[in-house]
């Protein structure tokens, strides 16, 4: 067994990069369970691995006492002089107990470590590979599906696309080539896991990366992305050159670029904004494309504003089911109420004719409570 134990852990360090001593390691600690449990000992012992002649030697491991208790454990100190006069009370004495028949178990329990080993190995070749693509996309190929999940082959693992990852506008088939974003790695006692996502708004940053030359080096920086999957999503873009336009950047030449992206992901609408320093003309750029009156900020709460829209526009600036102020409000990280300039002037008109109204009569009006008012106007 020497030969090919020895020719076993080469190979494993050379091919699986597993370090031929971590084995040995390993390998020991299994051989003494492996003795202990086959021969029913109980006492100290110790296995012991020759790395040139690939030999197995079993030692009980003794502690030299004055009196002895349990002969499994201990040697009397007249017996140690014996061996050698050198040892006192306390030392440990190592007696070779290698049964005959030991390289049978030997071999066996060498060949369990041997492939557990390999499969961590393997484990972990594959997790260093696709930790390095967490937060990153890939392409993938899907492979299967079934109730919870549909995998998606990428390349050396199957990686986990969850319902609320996949598009609503999208069915997937397999075989299907798809670009998705990887969400997170995980190293379970099972293996590397890796999920997906086809909804996370960083998988359109990392398409515009792709396309857009100007953003992936920098000159051009997407500031935030609030998306609603399958139907639209808001960018705001800045650039860091005066002499390059951001927006018209990531549209490209008879909007190449944008269009793009938007093929890759089923004909999602992307409206590209520019971020500007000043708030008001940065809510009233997220809005579009309807156009803004004024922006109006609230004294007690700094992130709350209302914004007058022509009466025109106001169904545009509210969108369909709100989502247009919806998805504004999360790219600004303001709650934005949207008015006509009717129903601005109404209450400074209302003030005017009837200024003996009763506090009570004021607090029975209706409030505006931004996404709820404007669905209900614009339906």
């Amino acid at each position: 067994m020497s030969k090919e134990m020895l020719s076993a852990l080469n190979a494993l360090e050379t091919e699986k990069g597993v370090k031929k001593e971590v084995v040995i390691e390993a390998l020991e600690a299994a051989l003494v369970s492996a003795y202990k449990r086959n021969y029913g000992q109980a006492q100290n012992v110790e296995v012991e691995f020759d790395q040139t002649k690939g030999d197995i030697h079993v030692y009980a491991v003794k502690e030299v006492t004055d009196e002895v208790f349990d002969s499994r454990l201990e040697v009397s100190l007249k017996d140690a002089l014996v061996i050698n006069d050198a040892y006192e009370v306390g030392d440990d004495i190592r007696f070779e107990v290698t049964p005959k028949d030991f390289g049978r178990i030997a071999a066996q329990t060498a060949k369990q470590v041997i492939l557990q080993r390999v499969r961590e190995a393997e484990r972990n070749i594959i997790y260093d590979q696709y930790i390095k693509y967490e937060n990153e996309i890939m392409q993938g190929v899907v492979e299967r599906r079934d109730s919870r999940y549909i995998y998606v082959s990428l390349g050396k693992i199957e990686a986990i696309l969850a319902k609320n990852d996949q598009m609503p506008n999208e069915h997937y088939e397999p075989h299907d080539r798809i670009k998705v974003y990887v969400t997170k790695v995980e190293n379970t006692p099972k293996g590397p896991q890796v999920y997906v996502s086809r909804t996370h708004p960083d998988l359109v940053k990392r398409l515009f990366e792709q396309e857009v030359p100007e953003i992936y080096d920098g000159t051009v920086e997407i500031v935030s992305i609030s998306r609603e999957a399958g139907d639209r999503t808001k960018m705001a873009v800045r650039s860091n050159d005066e002499n390059v336009d951001p927006v018209g950047t990531c549209v490209g030449p008879r909007g190449q670029r944008v269009q793009a992206i938007v093929n890759e992901l089923s004909g999602e609408n992307m409206d590209i904004i520019e971020w500007m320093d000043d708030p008001a003309a940065y809510i009233a750029n997220a809005l579009n494309p309807a156009q803004v009156v004024d922006v109006t900020f609230d004294p007690e709460n700094e992130k709350a504003v209302t914004v007058i829209v022509p009466d025109y526009q106001l169904s545009l600036a509210i969108g369909k089911r709100g989502q247009n102020a919806r998805l504004a409000a999360k790219l600004t990280g303001y709650k934005i109420d949207i008015k006509s300039e009717t129903e601005a002037d109404e209450p400074e008109e209302a003030e005017e004719k009837q200024p003996e109204t009763s506090a009570t009569e004021v607090n029975d009006t209706p409030v505006d409570d931004g996404d709820t008012d404007q669905t209900n106007q614009e339906d």
